[in-house]
């Protein structure tokens, strides 16, 4: 079976995964994922009809969320599971199409509307033969033939998806926005068209840009309203002599109920990759069995997850498929859109809660964690601790003693070309601050690379929706200055970029009118040469050089 995806930084020869996926996804569960985006699509484009009429339906909405969030890098690769949100899709965009109807509408004449599939076909992707010529099934990504209506179609899709991760956290906490729901159901609905140009593309992909300044809006006030406002922590990086049950992922209510129902269990909690900012926030401190952050970025979890010894829990991405050796697997568990067969799934129940109880009975059994390293690390600068600094900031760049601060935000990843950006961190002049979110961090957050009076030169805001937070510190040193822009600011952008989070973060940026970004390690597959020229023109982006040339364009 052919399959053919290019949605994250690691795809095959930086072209696309045409045999397995490199992040180990199978050929039938790419087409599943293909089929359920297909008919996501079908849902957006009657929904946005019913909205028309004030006749949308929220169920549909946060189903669409569901469905391109468990179709994200590294989120799931259980068929079965896939299979579930199919059928749920079918039957859903059924009962939007007979709510039209009802309602004298006659449902948009689109292939997506009227897509349906037999179970058995589930997963089946073939390529087909249509006037004497092979041509992929509908539902592929290489279904539209010219790259740059493709490539900006995919740009818009997967910052979709991003934006769908973050509005999924924030609705777990109950915040909603039905703006963000219009956004994603419109483009959705627009790349659906055959007839889009290349010019309403750049435009759509600007406006989900504008959902996904709004998503990382509301996720940051779900966040700060339900647990407080980070502040300045020291964060342990060794272990303690309990058994223990490791978290990952983004997913703080997850985190929460997990906590509270092992309080008194004999069992520590600790966090790994994305999960590391929930360290700074008021609310889990009170929790004496919260203990500190157990190894580096979500690709060494296959190495880390040998010595940690307990249970692990996934409440989001990024789960990695294991190895022949991998001894683990039966002590994973995963819970919403997180699928991996052979590990066990946690779910929603009709009270809105999760029970935890029996990861919880099974960490009692375990070893304490094999320790890997040990000290402290710094986090906790999101928006409201650093413009509490504000006033002894401003005068460190008045001063000159902070000559620029750069934005190293976004992902890492497994590719050896990496290391650019702890060389980049470890030559960067002692005057200048690095802004960080998201698993990038992982890096440089270790270096000792010391502060300037108190100030860290690593202020890291948190995970990858947090930069947002770094969006409200460029804001508010903006008005501090009196500058039009903050493209005026003493900021630089370098960062790097591994699946569809990222990309709602660079769209974000974007439409709210930062240039000269640089990113990397490598483009986007989807972005032909035209693609990246129309950015260039319009917004400066660069790409990565070496630490040299960079440090001589960005810094001088």
């Amino acid at each position: 079976m052919k399959m053919f995806c290019y949605q994250c930084q690691e795809t095959a020869r930086g072209k696309g995964c045409e045999i397995q996926g490199v992040c180990g996804k199978k050929p039938e569960t790419s087409a599943r994922m293909d089929q359920l985006l297909y008919i996501a699509r079908g849902m957006a484009i009657v929904n946005r009809q019913l909205r028309e009429k004030g006749a949308s339906s929220k169920d549909a909405s946060r189903f669409i969320v569901d469905a391109l969030f468990t179709t994200i890098t590294n989120a799931n690769f259980d068929n079965d599971m896939l299979d579930g949100y199919i059928t749920k899709a079918l039957d859903l965009k059924n009962e939007l199409e007979g709510e039209s109807k009802k309602r004298g509408m006659e449902p948009p004449f689109m292939p997506e509307v009227s897509y349906h599939i037999p179970k058995e076909e589930y997963g089946v992707h073939e390529v087909i033969e249509h006037s004497g010529t092979l041509e992929e099934e509908i539902t592929s990504v290489l279904y539209d033939k010219n790259p740059n209506i493709r490539g900006l179609k995919q740009l818009a899709m997967y910052g979709c998806k991003g934006m769908a991760a973050y509005a999924r956290h924030a609705c777990n906490l109950g915040y909603e926005d039905e703006d963000i729901y219009v956004v994603i159901e419109n483009a959705l609905a627009e790349i659906s068209r055959p007839d889009i140009s290349v010019d309403e593309l750049f435009s759509l992909v600007l406006n989900v840009g504008d959902g996904g300044v709004k998503a990382m809006a509301l996720l940051d006030k779900a966040n700060t309203s339900t647990y407080g406002n980070p502040e300045i922590t020291k964060v342990n990086i060794g272990v303690r002599n309990r058994p223990g049950i490791l978290v990952s992922g983004h997913d703080l209510k997850d985190l929460e109920e997990l906590l509270e129902q092992s309080a008194g269990k004999g069992v520590d909690i600790y966090t790994h990759s994305e999960m590391l900012p929930a360290q700074s926030y008021p609310f889990f401190k009170k929790f004496p069995h919260f203990a500190g952050n157990y190894g580096n970025a979500w690709w060494r979890q296959i190495d880390e997850f040998e010595t940690f010894n307990g249970m692990f829990l996934f409440t989001s991405n990024c789960i990695v498929p294991p190895h022949p050796k991998t001894t683990y697997m039966d002590r994973v568990y995963t819970t919403g859109v997180v699928g991996m067969p052979g590990t066990h799934f946690i779910p929603e129940g009709k009270d809105g809660k999760k029970d935890f109880s029996e990861i919880i009975e099974r960490a009692q059994t375990c070893q304490p964690p094999t320790e890997i390293e040990h000290g402290e690390i710094v986090a906790g600068f999101a928006h409201n601790q650093v413009l509490a600094l504000a006033p002894k900031i401003i005068d460190l760049i008045k001063s000159g003693k902070i000559r620029k601060f750069v934005v190293m935000a976004g992902c890492d990843g497994r590719m050896p070309s990496r290391k650019y950006y702890t060389e980049f961190a470890e030559r960067l002049p002692k005057d200048c601050v690095i802004l960080t979110a998201g698993c990038a961090k992982y890096r440089y957050n270790k270096l000792p690379l010391g502060d300037i009076e108190g100030v860290p030169r690593v202020l890291d805001a948190g995970q990858c929706n947090d930069s947002y937070s770094l969006v409200v510190i460029a804001n508010a040193l903006k008005d501090a200055f009196g500058l039009e822009s903050v493209n005026d600011l003493p900021i630089v952008y370098n960062i790097a970029w591994y699946e569809q989070k990222a990309v709602i973060v660079l769209l974000a940026l974007l439409s709210l009118g930062v240039k000269n970004i640089h990113t990397g390690p490598t483009l986007p597959a989807f972005f032909t040469p035209e693609i990246l020229k129309v950015l260039q023109e319009k917004f400066n982006i660069g790409t990565i050089a070496t630490v040299d040339e960079d440090l001589a364009t960005l810094i001088g």
